[in-house]
């Protein structure tokens, strides 16, 4: 099928070179993006394992190609896979649809808010369907999260949407668990209490591992016990320094805003000022040890993106714990595989910010390591070389992800999450 993707998110890149991959002609209209920049500078692109050889492999096999301005599009389906903000862009792709005419499939993958479908469905008029299919995209696993889904959730209000939508899909399809057919207006809603489910699951655990700091107990004994009970689970419930990101955190903005104006409050709201809150976890264990004299310390900072498997610092808890370091005079030396660029574009060359090409490297000399981001890199380091290069052998692991009879056995102070 011809296929046009509207928008220059992540989630339309992803989109756009699945479907390409499985042998559809697809044309990406970036819309606020711009056509002209080289696809290697895209970040949302770079940023993604996998994505920048996928786009380059299916625009030379002449399966994806960038609409130019002004230049007509022929299309069986129009996929809208815009920024949460960018509605009225959707409308006006509506709009242009129904002056054209021909009859059209169009594929909602948009977060804007319950009802948004059934409203694009009135722009179109009857010259069109419009579905529903939530984004459940992952960054640093978006390729294979489209490619083999578990499940797929679709919102269709006519039936006559339904064969046609299965025919675009049939690719990805094979290996289901799961195919939910539903309104469009219970799919968008599924999609936001998912995210807010997921949202408070994380808000609880960090909010039982500060209680568990207060009383000395162990929190990892405690989530492996709650994770085993088959009512709960293990998913999202490893305590930490704060989640981040730029479509987890505008999902659960976008939820929390909704519950505060239909019902005046939002379980969500505090969920998410708790969130920025923890974020500053590892600067406030820092500076009770050294009870506020952080002046002239060095400081090795490990990971900066918000998640391993991506470079993106988007709403990542390193900025916060970064901004309140140089704010005291603290030296910071941060080192991440994948989001040092980012970082030199947000802090540019800053006198008390070093780049680290290597993690060893960034640890010479420092009063203390925090880890903030689980690369694997940093999951087993050699401790006594550790203490050979660092001042003060202090570890503040803000992901548990170290082994803490290991440092502690090797001289180390050893901080975590609840531990």
């Amino acid at each position: 099928m011809n296929i046009c993707i509207y928008g220059s998110s992540l989630s339309a890149w992803v989109a756009a070179t699945c479907l390409a991959k499985v042998g559809h002609a697809v044309v990406i209209d970036e819309v606020m993006g711009d056509s002209k920049q080289a696809i290697t500078d895209v970040s949302v692109i770079r940023d993604e394992p996998g994505l920048l050889t996928e786009v380059l492999c299916q625009i030379k096999e002449g399966r994806l190609s960038r609409r130019q301005q002004h230049s007509k599009v022929t299309a069986d389906v129009h996929w809208l896979a815009l920024q949460p903000n960018e509605q009225q862009l959707a409308e006006r792709v509506m709009d242009d649809l129904r002056l054209n005419g021909a009859r059209v499939l169009v594929v909602n993958q948009c977060n804007f808010k319950v009802g948004a479908t059934e409203g694009l469905q009135l722009s179109l008029g009857g010259g069109g369907d419009v579905v529903y299919m939530p984004d459940n995209l992952q960054e640093g696993l978006a390729l294979q999260g489209f490619m083999q889904p578990s499940r797929i959730i679709l919102g269709i209000d006519k039936k006559a949407a339904v064969d046609k939508t299965k025919a675009v899909l049939q690719a990805f399809t094979s290996d289901l668990d799961c195919l939910q057919l539903m309104s469009s207006r219970e799919a968008e809603f599924t999609k936001f209490a998912i995210t807010g489910m997921l949202a408070l699951r994380i808000g609880y655990i960090n909010e039982l591992a500060n209680l568990a700091d207060l009383l000395q107990v162990d929190i990892n004994i405690v989530q492996e016990s709650m994770g085993a009970d088959p009512r709960i689970g293990s998913h999202y419930l490893s305590p930490g320094c704060g989640f981040g990101g730029q479509n987890f955190d505008a999902y659960v903005q976008k939820f929390s805003g909704i519950l505060q104006k239909e019902r005046q409050q939002s379980l969500l709201k505090t969920v998410i000022e708790e969130n920025e809150v923890q974020k500053e976890l590892l600067f406030r264990k820092l500076w009770q040890h050294y009870q506020g004299k952080l002046t002239g310390k060095v400081v090795a900072l490990w990971g900066a993106s918000f998640k391993p498997g991506t470079g993106s610092i988007d709403n990542a808890p390193s900025i916060k714990i970064i901004d309140a370091l140089i704010s005291q005079g603290v030296q910071v030396n941060v080192h991440d595989p994948e989001a040092l660029g980012h970082l030199i574009n947000h802090y540019g060359q800053h006198p008390l910010i070093n780049y680290s090409e290597n993690h060893l490297t960034a640890v010479e000399g420092t009063d203390a390591v925090l880890l903030v981001t689980e690369w694997p890199i940093y999951k087993s380091p050699d401790y006594k070389r550790l203490v050979a290069l660092m001042r003060v052998p202090l570890l503040i692991d803000g992901r548990n992800m170290l082994d803490k009879r290991q440092a502690k056995k090797n001289g180390f102070t050893y901080l975590g999450v609840g531990r």
